[in-house]
């Protein structure tokens, strides 16, 4: 058996610092070393959490979304997961997102092939198609074979002009939810479905129709080729993400599903319990969540992060 995962770890961040005794401006004027300088996680009450929550999670293979790069997911594994003999294998790429916020993944077992596709455009904006990237990850697991990871993180609902930003970024996830679609075909042919894959990731958006209209993820969430392994799970225990509310808005706290783990119909078909979805470390506002929470959480902060871990169980491949 392997427990596949996919998490948004919110903001896995490092940022370097002058030390004491570095000069600024003398620093920006004539430059500096990597010796001037300390490097440090970000958050680290929160990341500690985090690296709680991941330790209880127990997957094998981990694919995550907001992680600032290998150097800084390498340096969380080792302060927060017990290091290299937790996770040998590491992979985070830079990727589109100009703030440092790509996908990476830990695992137990030997990565084999891994291809980028944050160079395809996105003609209609003019702009990189991913937000992040699809990243194309093959893992060879034990007595089961290889399995093949796309591990995505779609435009925020997030914009600039206030209200109705589901609505305003629906595009971009269309055009990114079929991209996905067109990788999957070209690698695996036109009926993927009989091959072992998952898609997983953060993909921003729900299914549900609401007043801005439309999901942007349906197509992708729908395809016949695959099975959104959440939906065996009772509706009301769907949710991978709290939103508090914002009042000066008129938005009302949701619970809902962003947080995805997309099998192919073979891996479904050969799997067919549901998921496990950790919500220990959820803020004590997600009073949807009645279970118990790590020692530390708050009520909006200290949390693990603001998305809730999926996990399956793969027996089969």
């Amino acid at each position: 058996m392997v427990r596949i995962a996919t998490f948004n770890v919110e903001n896995l961040f490092s940022r370097y610092r002058f030390a004491q005794g570095v000069d600024p401006q003398q620093a920006a004027a004539t430059g500096f070393t990597s010796e001037a300088l300390r490097h440090r996680i970000a958050c680290p009450e929160e990341k500690h959490l985090t690296g709680q929550l991941i330790t209880l999670l127990g997957a094998d293979i981990l694919a995550l979304q907001e992680v600032e790069g290998m150097a800084t997911l390498k340096r969380f594994r080792d302060l927060y997961l017990g290091g290299r003999t937790a996770y040998p294998h590491v992979l985070a790429l830079e990727g589109n997102d100009t703030r440092g916020i790509e996908v990476g993944l830990l695992s137990r077992h030997a990565i084999v092939h891994v291809r980028s596709w944050q160079h395809l455009w996105d003609q209609e904006a003019d702009l990189p198609l991913f937000s992040r990237d699809c990243l194309e990850v093959d893992v060879q697991v034990p007595q089961l074979g290889v399995i093949t990871l796309f591990i995505n993180h779609f435009k925020s609902m997030r914009d600039d002009s206030g209200d109705g930003g589901r609505a305003r970024t629906r595009a971009v996830r269309v055009r990114q939810c079929q991209a996905v679609i067109d990788i999957v075909r070209a690698r695996f042919g036109p009926h993927p479905g009989q091959y072992p894959w998952a898609i997983l990731g953060d993909f921003n958006d729900y299914l549900a129709h609401d007043e801005q209209g439309r999901s942007g993820i349906e197509e992708l969430v729908l395809w016949p080729e695959l099975q959104n392994v959440v939906a065996r799970l009772p509706a009301d225990e769907r949710w991978t993400h709290f939103f508090r509310g914002r009042a000066d808005r008129g938005l009302a706290p949701t619970y809902q599903q962003l947080d995805y783990l997309l099998l192919s119909q073979r891996l479904a078909r050969l799997n067919p319990l549901p998921p496990h979805i950790e919500r220990r470390g959820q803020p004590g506002r997600a009073s949807r969540h009645s279970g118990s929470r790590l020692e530390g959480v708050g009520l909006d902060r200290p949390k693990a992060s603001d998305h809730c871990p999926i996990a399956m169980d793969l027996r089969s491949f």
